[in-house]
């Protein structure tokens, strides 16, 4: 798990590092127009080009963030339709447990109801039965939910901080051609023509950065309702089944002691 992670990671910063370092080469490959991308690169003081990164920066988190939580999400499906078809044709949980992927969260939630039961004793059987496993499966599920919001959260932030950080480029761009126009003494385009580019081009690469996030965010934020729908229809199912199984394990356990001291009674 801890190679596979570490992958991904790899993977994922690899992306990430490209992304970031594209506005550099396309900065450095297109000298002849000087109104581009390179004349905003060459021409733009630390402020403005730590603004450009921060933009880079957001955008390849978002784009990252939007398509590993896609795939996660269309992999729990895959298990979800896997786990409908297998699991409950089997004998017994633990029998359908052996069943599901081990990547699977269904099969984390039927092991942690296997394991409420074996564990319903000491202090926990204190606690009514169907509150112990109701209790562990509402846990086993909040995991579930709590690994498709990661990320979740730096959709939300770039979504809602990109265009103020445009917006910021903007006003900068905008102070460097007063400046050039105080300097020169004369408004000729000129002077003002290449800041005001570059307020206007942070302007938009705010928006370009932020309109992609507020979209994933609501995209995956559906489909994690979609997704959870059927973690929580197979923990409440399976739930039903475990009720179904315990009471009568239990009344076979106290009836097999039952007889275990009558017979030595009457020894």
């Amino acid at each position: 798990m801890i190679s596979k992670l570490s992958s991904r990671t790899v993977r994922g910063l690899a992306a990430t590092a490209g992304l970031l370092a594209w506005p550099l080469a396309h900065a450095q490959g297109d000298g002849g127009n000087p109104y581009g991308v390179a004349a905003l690169w060459q021409g733009s003081d630390a402020v403005a080009r730590s603004v450009l990164l921060i933009l880079a920066a957001f955008s390849a988190g978002s784009w990252y963030v939007i398509v590993t939580k896609a795939l996660e999400q269309w992999r729990i499906v895959g298990h979800a339709k896997a786990a409908a078809t297998t699991f409950w044709d089997a004998g017994t949980v633990q029998a359908g447990v052996g069943k599901l992927d081990a990547a699977s969260p269904f099969r984390d939630i039927a092991e942690s109801g296997l394991d409420a039961t074996r564990r319903h004793g000491g202090l926990h059987a204190k606690v009514d039965f169907n509150d112990w496993v109701d209790l562990t499966l509402h846990r086993a599920t909040e995991r579930v939910q709590r690994r498709l919001s990661v990320g979740l959260s730096f959709l939300a932030t770039v979504g809602s901080t990109s265009p103020f950080v445009g917006l910021f480029g903007t006003v900068w761009g905008i102070y460097h051609a007063l400046t050039a126009i105080g300097l020169a003494g004369q408004a000729s385009i000129d002077k003002v023509a290449g800041p005001v580019g570059e307020a206007l081009i942070m302007t938009a690469l705010g928006l370009a950065v932020a309109v992609p996030a507020v979209l994933g965010y609501n995209f995956l934020l559906r489909r994690n309702s979609s997704v959870l729908d059927d973690v929580r229809d197979f923990s409440s199912e399976l739930h039903a089944v475990l009720l179904g199984s315990g009471p009568a394990s239990s009344a076979t356990a106290n009836a097999s002691a039952a007889s275990g001291s009558l017979a030595g009674a009457v020894a």
